[in-house]
């Protein structure tokens, strides 16, 4: 990697920060949180686009890592090899321009590689596994692929508990179904289904169904009801918001306003995503988190 590519790296993944559905690092947060939060993100992000094949064209990435040109579109090895230089933020000097960034924050709030390797394992079980058969498999998958990054955000902000990581978790999840709801189409494409399989069963609906350009009333009809789980998820993971104070507290009652407002505006497309990502204004989650603030909901 030359010195001219380094910065590269880093900006074209953090620059994807402004397109994320909830900010990642809000300008109210102090500083020094909103470095710590921007390196976070710039793993996670990192490691979503190993996984979705979306890495910037030209193979930087796989060279910094040490993977060779003729492995360089192998996701499995990509993946193996960024846990290798995971693993080095904690024991030595990683190569990765984003994980050396990584590595104060990790030191100066004191993370574990747990969360990072989890999300690691999600993207790895993305490229084996791209069917799920029951919402407990699904959850599985979550509890990998979306609950680290709430424990993260505990971690750098230093308010995790037993309590707060359950309640975290909750949210987490039910944001990551809300997601994979908005993406059905996108999903289909990259040859994934994230609607469990018993469900599909059960309204009648076919992988076929979800590939036409707009949905029948049996999938919106397993779309409402997959919304509604997420939204008793983040209700049963609201309660975290009202656990903490001051900045923490706006900056999580957006993710729960983020998630709730996405869930209205599903219902407010007639819980048809096949279209595209029906996704909310900024009016509604700014009404949402004052609901959220004023403990009304």
């Amino acid at each position: 990697m030359t010195a001219a590519e380094a910065p590269d790296l880093e900006r074209a993944t953090l620059d994807k920060a402004a397109s994320e559905n909830f900010p990642v690092a809000p300008f109210f947060l102090p500083k020094d949180w909103r470095d710590d939060l921007m390196a976070v993100y710039g793993f996670a992000r990192l490691v979503d686009d190993i996984g979705d094949g979306d890495l910037a064209p030209g193979g930087a990435d796989a060279r910094v890592l040490g993977v060779s040109a003729t492995e360089a579109e192998d996701r499995l090895v990509l993946l193996d090899a960024f846990e290798t230089d995971l693993r080095r933020v904690f024991d030595g000097t990683p190569r990765h321009p984003l994980l050396r960034r990584l590595r104060p924050t990790v030191r100066r709030r004191g993370l574990t590689p747990e969360p990072f390797l989890g999300l690691i394992a999600a993207n790895r079980q993305d490229q084996l596994v791209t069917r799920y058969e029951t919402y407990d498999d699904l959850l599985a998958y979550c509890e990998l692929s979306a609950n680290p990054v709430g424990r993260l955000v505990l971690g750098v902000t230093g308010t995790s508990t037993p309590e707060r990581i359950r309640l975290s978790d909750a949210i987490c999840t039910a944001l990551q179904i809300v997601e994979h709801l908005q993406d059905v189409a996108e999903d289909l494409r990259r040859d994934r289904v994230y609607l469990p399989a018993e469900d599909m069963k059960r309204f009648h609906v076919r992988e076929t169904d979800l590939a036409r350009k707009t949905a029948g009333a049996s999938v919106r009809a397993l779309v409402a009801y997959e919304a509604q789980r997420a939204g008793d998820l983040l209700n049963e993971g609201a309660p975290l918001v009202g656990s903490v104070h001051g900045r923490l507290k706006l900056l999580l009652a957006g993710f729960v306003a983020g998630g709730r407002a996405a869930i209205r505006a599903i219902a407010a497309a007639e819980y048809d995503v096949l279209p595209g990502p029906p996704k909310p204004g900024k009016v509604q989650l700014l009404r949402e988190a004052g609901v959220i603030l004023r403990g009304e909901g």
